[in-house]
């Protein structure tokens, strides 16, 4: 029982968006996600060219001091499983030589390492260009750069990501970005740590693709540019058409625009890459162009609600293909694979968000399930090795998921329940829409607003793995055919009970901005101890894997992503008065 308990411990992997608990205190911290975490090493860019991509991002920060620091990628047995140290360079001797020594598990705990020296060492503030950029006054010119202690400084992440943007921040915020804004931004990100960012860019270059792949051509008719510009929004409003908002709105796109954007997507995830990060890339959801309904007259394609864009069916009302429709996991699987075919690799985390203030067209908890098992087979049958990070947003926003409906779609399958299912095919007939799921330890779900509306606090909405196994138990113990099976499943039922007291593990995720609106707030007293306080908490029924930061729009109020930036390096709470008395004296100076 105990090694099944740490099996199905993995069950629900949330993203904490700044949970402090140790790895080494969530069995996920040991199990899948450690598993996970070991192929993406293995896979990550060499040691040298991460340093050499962090000490291109120090020359363009800082020029002048280029030659003041010495990079290294180490192993994880500087702590943690990831950290960075700060060492004094024991070969300095002259100007011109390496005064200090930054070492990181990648290119990025590298480059976090060097903010954290000139925020704590030197007084800077770096933050983006329209909230003040980077403030480096204060650094002692080349040769006098501060000393550290003797032992040096380390510092541990205590989850092993940190998470970057929000479906809509590609929207509010990067709409027009060209190369030099990215690798502006990129910089950024890693100088605050981030290592898991969305990397959204150009997708629909690669819909047009996939929406042209054989058994397309092969129709008596096919989906042509003109169809497409009916599906794709313009490029200030893709957010919404991505996730099945609206359609056509803003556009239609010319054909150089996404050839550009998919150049350019290009070079941000060569970046992301090359400086050890683990880019989150697109899956299919289910929303598809109206054309599809007369190519396959016989595919399962629903209309959807109207979302607020005032009922004009021009714009409102997008089309979801069934779950049960065979199309769904081929297009999945295409979608998928014309990535890898562009791209050449993936990290193998893939986000889609199918009713993303969108209302199922159907209250049937079976729908529900079978909808989330399918898209994930979509990104499994063409990366064996996919997770599906989805962002909690619509637990938040629309009250249609009520506890039951929020547990269909997440609840998840255990290995163990197939190998039961293939016993018998008349067990499988019955047992087999219980499971149509999300396997164990593949979702990753974002608790979007956890510093307003927190859905840990209700965590019994989470108990998704005792909820399933129940309904199994329940299911079989009414046919007496199934007897032989009764005694095992009481003792799965009984595993879920157990596991509904063993299973106190949460995710906090800042989102703080809506909407790109500029205005001073942020609610600090929440970021600094909430996330710490609630990592302590008996609520809390999910593993830890990262923190983040889910604005929809940036570069506005730098003290909020400044504290919630280092929160992915805190191990404790932050008391909130003494970090703004020193986090003004960098960015303001003394009075």
């Amino acid at each position: 029982m105990n090694s099944w308990i740490s099996a199905v411990s993995l069950s629900l992997v949330f993203l904490l968006c700044t949970n402090f608990s140790l790895v080494h205190s969530s069995t996920i911290g040991v199990g899948y996600i450690s598993r996970l975490l070991e192929l993406q090493d293995r896979e990550r860019a060499p040691p040298l060219l991460q340093v050499a991509a962090a000490r291109a991002v120090l020359r363009r920060l800082l020029p002048s001091h280029f030659s003041s620091f010495d990079f290294q990628i180490v192993s994880k047995k500087c702590g943690g499983e990831s950290c960075f140290m700060i060492k004094n360079n024991p070969s300095f001797i002259r100007l011109g030589d390496p005064e200090i020594l930054i070492a990181g598990f990648t290119g990025v705990e590298i480059l976090a390492g060097l903010h954290w020296y000139l925020k704590h060492q030197c007084g800077s503030h770096i933050s983006w260009d329209k909230t003040g950029g980077a403030q480096l006054f204060s650094v002692p010119r080349a040769g006098l750069l501060p000393r550290v202690n003797d032992t040096g400084i380390l510092v541990q992440r205590p989850i092993p990501w940190s998470y970057y943007q929000n479906a809509a921040t590609s929207s509010y915020s990067f709409a027009w970005w060209d190369w030099k804004r990215w690798e502006k931004e990129i910089d950024w990100m890693a100088l605050q740590g981030i290592n898991l960012p969305l990397a959204f860019t150009g997708q629909e270059a690669i819909w047009q693709k996939v929406f042209h792949f054989e058994r397309f051509k092969l129709m008596s008719s096919r989906i042509v540019k003109t169809d497409l510009d009916d599906f794709f929004g313009g490029p200030a409003f893709l957010a919404w058409s991505r996730m099945g908002n609206l359609h056509v709105w803003g556009g239609p796109l010319p054909q150089s625009w996404l050839d550009q954007q998919l150049i350019l997507q290009k070079k941000i995830l060569f970046r992301m890459y090359e400086l050890g990060m683990t880019p989150v890339l697109p899956a299919f959801s289910g929303n598809v162009p109206v054309a599809l309904k007369y190519i396959f007259p016989s595919a399962k394609i629903t209309r959807l609600g109207n979302w607020p864009i005032k009922s004009d069916l021009k714009w409102c009302c997008t089309y979801l293909l069934d779950a049960t429709d065979s199309l769904f996991i081929e297009i999945g699987r295409a979608f998928i694979n014309q990535q890898l075919k562009e791209y050449g690799r993936t990290s193998h985390i893939y986000n889609c968000d199918t009713f993303d203030e969108n209302t199922p067209p159907v209250d049937d908890p079976d729908y529900i399930s079978s909808l989330g098992g399918t898209i994930f087979r979509g990104m499994q049958s063409g990366d064996n090795d996919a997770i599906w990070l989805m962002q909690g947003w619509l637990f938040s926003y629309d009250p249609f998921w009520r506890p039951s409906q929020m547990k269909h779609i997440i609840s998840l399958t255990h290995p163990w329940v197939a190998q039961v299912v293939k016993v018998n095919l008349c067990a499988r007939a019955q047992i087999h829409r219980h499971f149509y799921t999300v396997p164990v330890g593949k979702l990753v779900v974002l608790d979007l607003f956890a510093e307003v509306k927190p859905l840990w606090i209700t965590s019994e909405q989470f108990y998704a793995v005792p909820y399933i196994w129940k309904n199994v138990y329940n299911s079989i113990k009414k046919n007496e055919f199934y007897a032989s099976y009764l005694k095992l499943v009481q003792q799965v039922d009984l595993l879920g009970k157990t596991l509904k007291t063993t299973l106190n593990r949460f995710s906090w995720c800042m989102l703080h901005n809506f909407a790109g609106n500029v205005e001073m707030y942020g609610i600090l007293d929440a970021i600094a101890p909430g996330p710490v306080d609630a990592s302590k908490s008996e609520k809390s029924t999910m593993a830890n894997v990262g923190v983040g930061m889910s604005m929809e729009g940036i570069e506005q109020n730098p003290v909020v992503y400044e504290l919630m930036s280092e929160m992915a390096f805190q191990h404790n709470k932050v008391d909130v008065k003494s970090w703004i008395h020193v986090h003004s004296t960098r960015r303001y100076g003394r009075s």
